[in-house]
């Protein structure tokens, strides 16, 4: 039997977003470009550094080609005006903070691209990663970067809630209930907020750092949560340790920390993991 098929609805154009990510090393001889793109072209040679831009671009894409831009034309902005300036910069004052050129970048990339440019992200680890957007500031995405770094701790808990029998806690968390707890190696990723206008006149990364030590990792590291944390001991109050819980209460516990390094810096949100599968983002909204 033949079955009639039925075009689709067309449907009102509605903005996408596109992103590339341009993997690079710098390298002593700039002139070397090497053939590996997917680990990174320029390649690294001799003693170099690895680096990642991520441009996202939003806009509507052609509908005679289906592209909204050519990925070779990112490329391009990457490789032949950024990567230039990290490569003087690390020439001429490789102490600088990194996140003074990304006003730069973004003019650039701006001029180059006929669609709206709405992030930059340059990855100078695998675990820390600065970034300017326009989720945080959609009228003006320069006036500010996003630094998000990554730490690990340590710890066991257990899922258990009075307010269920143990039978109940048994069925609904699994080995999760265990009494004598498990383990995690959690990371711990705040996304904070620093206006450009504050970033030379001081290095907030290490501030950032001994504020995360300090009010969260100090108290979590190599702990059992449900017991030597006041936070999720619900016997004073606390809450269940799930991944969720552990996300919002360091969020509150950090917040106010980072506030109090300068003014108009702010923790934008905090993402906990407990396994490489499971995550959770505190607020939502934030992401």
């Amino acid at each position: 039997m033949k079955i009639a098929m039925t075009r689709p609805t067309p449907q009102p154009a509605r903005a996408q977003i596109l992103q590339r990510t341009v993997r690079f090393c710098i390298n002593p001889d700039h002139s070397t470009l090497g053939e590996n793109t997917f680990a990174g072209k320029p390649s690294m040679t001799g003693l170099g550094r690895y680096d990642e831009i991520t441009l996202a671009i939003q806009g509507q894409p052609d509908p005679h080609t289906g592209y909204l831009i050519g990925i070779q034309e990112i490329d391009a902005i990457v490789r032949d005006h950024l990567i230039p300036i990290i490569a003087r910069q690390i020439e001429t004052d490789p102490r600088v903070h990194p996140t003074t050129l990304l006003s730069t970048f973004w003019k650039i990339a701006s001029d180059q691209i006929n669609h709206t440019l709405c992030a930059i992200r340059w990855q100078l680890t695998p675990y820390h990663t600065i970034e300017m957007t326009d989720i945080t500031h959609p009228t003006n995405p320069t006036s500010a970067v996003l630094i998000r770094q990554r730490f690990e701790f340590a710890a066991a808990h257990r899922l258990h809630t009075p307010t269920m029998s143990d039978a109940e806690n048994k069925a609904y968390f699994g080995k999760c209930n265990n009494p004598s707890g498990h383990g995690h190696n959690y990371q711990l990723e705040p996304a904070v907020r620093i206006p450009v206008a504050l970033l030379e006149s001081r290095d907030y990364q290490l501030d950032i750092e001994r504020a995360v030590n300090s009010t969260l990792l100090d108290h979590l590291d190599h702990k059992f949560l449900n017991i030597d944390c006041p936070w999720f001991d619900q016997t004073q109050g606390g809450v269940i340790p799930s991944i969720e819980n552990i996300a919002r209460v360091c969020y509150q516990q950090l917040a106010p920390e980072i506030a109090q390094i300068a003014p108009g810096i702010e923790l934008v949100s905090m993402t906990a993991w407990e396994t490489q599968k499971t995550s959770s983002i505190y607020p939502a909204d934030a992401h």
